[in-house]
């Protein structure tokens, strides 16, 4: 498998490629990573330097992968945290050459914008681009519950109207839906869940909710998620198994540890070799 993946880096941390790219490769996934900015660490930190990579430079490199005839080997293009406005037009349109090369690829977009604690976080115009172009063209979308809901203009809370603000998201061209972060208010205490709704059915998962504000987790879920459902041949269940067994071990380890940064490395055969030590319930 062969995953092209448009994501912010930084020298320092994980997030974006710098947390989606290990992960991808430990599982046997060759990535080919291209940068939206290239910051010394995340933006959560309230500092930072380094600069946006503009779209121009951003649309050299991709046409330089595609100058190597690459394209018709390509099955995923992954995109997370876009950096400057007109970069959706970069992504988008490298889609559509990738899928005129490789007519199977498919597009896995996590719409970066922000959360329920901090609310968003991006340029201004991002989450309307994000709306509007990006996610007609998205074969899978991995949004948390509050992008879900700027997304469609709902309030999902309980797995019903989840499933509903899914299925509108769904209705609008995605075929794959992953809500991470799902936050139901009769779920058990001290918990959290992921859903993921297809046209096969609609099915979550519980993990216990690890009291930590960890940068990065939602780039690594997108990434593991896309791979692990596109090397099964589209088997929700089993992708999302794998997928909230990695990251909870990955965010056990970072929490015990009492860093800020992910222990990337330090959890590589979470990604390797899951436990699967959680049950994924179909609800649909």
């Amino acid at each position: 498998m062969k995953v092209l993946s448009i994501q912010s880096a930084v020298a320092y941390g994980h997030v974006g490629n710098s947390a989606a790219v290990f992960p991808l490769q430990r599982i046997g996934v060759e990535v080919l990573p291209v940068y939206t900015v290239n910051f010394s660490n995340h933006t959560g930190y309230g500092a930072w330097r380094g600069p946006l990579i503009s779209p121009d430079d951003v649309a050299a490199v991709i046409a330089g992968i595609e100058d190597r005839g690459v394209f018709p080997q390509i099955d995923v293009v992954l995109s997370g945290y876009q950096g400057g406005e007109g970069i959706a037009d970069v992504i988008i349109d490298t889609v559509a050459r990738v899928k005129r090369a490789n007519p199977d690829a498919v597009y896995a977009c996590d719409p970066v914008m922000g959360n329920s604690k901090s609310g968003c976080f991006v340029a201004p115009a991002i989450p309307e681009l994000l709306r509007e172009r990006v996610v007609p063209v998205a074969d899978i979308l991995t949004p948390n519950q509050f992008e879900l809901g700027f997304l469609t203009g709902t309030e999902p809370g309980s797995i019903a109207s989840t499933l509903e603000s899914a299925d509108a998201l769904r209705a609008r061209g995605p075929r794959t839906i992953l809500v991470t972060s799902v936050e139901r208010p009769d779920r058990e205490a001290d918990t959290i869940e992921m859903m993921v709704v297809d046209e096969n059915g609609a099915w979550i998962v519980q993990t216990p909710l690890i009291p930590m504000k960890a940068n990065g987790s939602g780039d690594v879920t997108a990434a593991l998620f896309t791979a692990h459902y596109r090397r099964s041949g589209g088997d929700a269940a089993d992708a999302l198994a794998r997928t909230a067994s990695s990251v909870f071990d990955l965010l056990t380890t970072t929490y015990e540890s009492g860093s800020r940064e992910l222990r990337l490395i330090e959890s590589q055969e979470a990604y390797a070799h899951p436990r699967l030590q959680f049950s994924v319930r179909q609800v649909r």
